[in-house]
């Protein structure tokens, strides 16, 4: 399942922007916000997201549940 940004914790500090693999996470509005389609959970990169590791605040890049989970190309 690809990662999302809690938007009202988020304090756009932007260290998740500059360590995802994947560049699936952007500024809109203040805020970053992580495209789905890009979001790989950094499989294949990582052992944790680490858009979760870098982020200051506690538990604002959670998975998204409302989305299957990404399934790495074989």
């Amino acid at each position: 399942m690809p990662f999302k940004i809690i938007a009202s914790q988020c304090s756009g500090c932007s260290a998740c922007e500059l360590e995802c693999p994947n560049v699936a996470i952007s500024e809109k509005g203040g805020t970053f916000v992580i495209d789905p389609k890009k979001c790989t959970e950094c499989i294949g990169h990582f052992d944790e997201p680490q858009c979760v590791a870098v982020c200051p605040v506690d538990n604002t890049c959670v998975v998204d549940t409302s989305l299957p989970r990404y399934q790495a190309r074989a």
